[in-house]
């Protein structure tokens, strides 16, 4: 599920490169959807390349490719002229608009461990986003794992699970009281918990201590 700039966004990239071939610029980009920043284009593009509907091709400049398309459902309020309709090359995907609810246990710390499972309530989720098995959501909370793409405020999907490979995400119970968000790798006899932000140090523990709650599945994020 897109939000409206998100979707406004995509649409006017799939435009263009039908149009030109070429991708629009950002500051082409920021006028047409009437943001105050650049900035707000790079966080847009960044939500649909997680989404998987934007790709960024490598060593050009100015290169994204439309993955898939969501439904056009702006598509009468744009209200093209005769001259710029044209018919559709190819079907579509069509997406999953299936919402369901699932767990969210409160917050959970991406820099040093919080209480675990602070409250618990529910997520509306598309269910497309999700796949097998069961599945809860936490709300991230500080800023270690920012450089995987995981940001203070986002609400993680996780996929219950007691066991993980190393190098996955995993949402890790310490001691039976703390929960935190981290990479997972065995280092020996220990097991250490690796954040993706270099001003943070790893954490080792005990295999005894740790105890694997749940593998990362996907985020949401909510854009002002």
């Amino acid at each position: 599920m897109l939000t409206k700039k998100q979707h406004e966004l995509i649409c006017f990239i799939h435009d263009r490169l039908a149009e030109t071939g070429v991708s629009p610029s950002f500051e082409e980009m920021k006028d047409a959807l009437e943001l105050k920043s650049k900035s707000g284009v790079h966080r847009l593009i960044s939500a649909l390349e997680e989404r998987g509907f934007l790709r960024r091709l490598p060593n050009r400049a100015r290169a994204l490719e439309v993955v898939k398309m969501p439904e056009r459902i702006e598509a009468a309020q744009r209200q093209p002229s005769a001259d710029q309709a044209q018919p559709a090359k190819r079907a579509l995907p069509q997406p999953a608009n299936d919402v369901i609810e699932i767990p969210l246990h409160g917050r959970i710390a991406a820099g040093m461990p919080i209480e675990a499972f602070e409250g618990s309530s529910s997520l509306p989720v598309p269910a497309a986003l999700l796949g097998a098995g069961e599945h809860f959501a936490l709300e991230v909370a500080g800023d270690s794992m920012v450089e995987a793409g995981i940001f203070d405020g986002d609400y993680a999907l996780i996929r219950r699970t007691e066991t993980a490979r190393d190098g996955e995400i995993v949402v890790a119970l310490i001691d039976d009281n703390e929960a935190t968000l981290k990479y997972f790798r065995r280092e020996g006899a220990m097991v250490r918990l690796d954040p993706a932000n270099r001003s943070y140090d790893p954490q080792r523990y005990s295999p005894a201590q740790v105890r694997v709650q749940g593998k990362l599945a996907g985020l949401l994020r909510r854009y002002d």
